[in-house]
């Protein structure tokens, strides 16, 4: 018997056992990661119609307006053709040259609808969806990695619009690539949407002293108009408190009563995303319709931390409930983890598992 099936003792009670993550060591091939790059399932139904601004910050109804008039915009311009003029945020006609940003950034706090509203964008764009690209930042990353930088940059060159979610720059490496390729698709006339919790010129402070770094941020900051949208964390809008964890016994029982559930000691689990590279993360948690963990413990090192963010992030897209015994999720993260320089990932972490620990409360009730 595994360690996570033995983790309260109890015999199972459905006719089969629980999956487990630790188990799968899933492969994914390069034309995957380009035919994934689509909104995820979380936001297959969004549309600028179903945001609800809050009536107390104009700013985010102002950025419904800015973004409706930027996809009405993009269904003039071709991506083979844009280099002859660009069309901006207005209703006039392509410029001769191009001139000023080439894309909107959204910047705000966690949870005040900025992926929606990418994703809004993406939807409302008028063009078939082979022409338009959704991605997080990693996923980018991950993407050249797989194809290599001129494939990519050849492969998006003919997108209309490329819109990235979550725009962090965690190294100086990551910086120079991502600047670079997103010179060449601007150059070749592709629109880009962003969102991050920063503002594109502030991307590396508190990380990196680098004057090359920074030259670097401050390049990218140029292909963008910034939009604040301010706000209070919608996930937390009129909800009670986090869930306080469950028993090992309550999250094993659930389990095995919820068909494609996966169950894993959570220690097994950070030591078994080690072995994965995080571009397969998402394939990692491919049918599950839960995730059950048993003794949840603080994280012990940052390179552990920053690979369970980004499995919270494929979670959190495919909207599986997360169930778990141990330690509640706010107190996974060092307070030196949360004041350093990824401090707003380990936020957003803790944002998104605490919406989902929401979600799975009912696997206890229905087990």
């Amino acid at each position: 018997m595994s360690s996570s099936s033995a983790a309260s003792g109890i015999s199972p009670i459905a006719d089969a056992a629980p999956l487990s993550l630790c188990a799968r060591e899933p492969f994914v091939p390069a034309d995957r990661l380009v035919a994934e790059m689509v909104p995820p399932p979380r936001f297959d139904s969004v549309r600028f119609a179903t945001y609800i601004p809050d009536p107390n910050q104009p700013s985010q109804t102002a950025a419904v307006g800015v973004l409706e008039t930027f996809a009405a915009g993009l269904g003039g311009a071709h991506a083979a053709t844009a280099k002859r003029g660009f069309l901006g945020f207005g209703k006039g006609k392509a410029a001769k040259t191009p001139a000023g940003p080439r894309g909107v950034y959204l910047d705000g706090g966690y949870g005040v609808g900025k992926t929606h509203l990418l994703a809004s964008l993406w939807h409302a764009t008028p063009a078939e969806p082979a022409l338009k690209a959704f991605g997080t930042f990693v996923e980018l990353t991950n993407l050249v990695g797989a194809l290599g930088f001129q494939k990519t940059v050849q492969t998006l060159s003919g997108h209309r619009l490329l819109c990235i979610d979550e725009f962090e720059l965690d190294d100086p490496g990551d910086t120079v690539l991502v600047s670079t390729l997103l010179g060449r698709l601007v150059d070749a006339g592709v629109a880009l949407a962003a969102t991050s919790n920063t503002l594109p010129g502030k991307l590396g402070e508190g990380r990196f002293a680098s004057v090359d770094f920074l030259r670097e941020i401050q390049g990218l900051s140029a292909h963008f108009r910034s939009l604040r949208i301010d706000g209070d964390d919608y996930r937390h809008r009129g909800l009670p408190e986090a869930p306080k964890p469950f028993t090992d016994e309550q999250v094993t029982k659930a389990a095995y009563a919820t068909a494609d559930a996966s169950l894993d000691d959570f220690p097994h689990l950070l030591a078994h995303l080690a072995k994965v590279h995080p571009s397969r993360y998402g394939a990692l948690t491919d049918g599950l319709r839960a995730v059950c963990l048993t003794d949840v413990q603080p994280i012990p090192d940052q390179s552990t931390a920053l690979r369970l963010v980004v499995l919270a992030d494929r979670l959190y897209d495919r909207e599986v409930p997360v169930l778990a015994s141990g330690l509640p999720f706010d107190r996974l993260f060092s307070e030196e983890m949360l004041n350093g320089g990824y401090r707003k990932k380990y936020f957003r972490a803790i944002s998104r598992l605490t919406a989902l620990a929401r979600d799975a409360k009912s696997l206890v009730e229905t087990a």
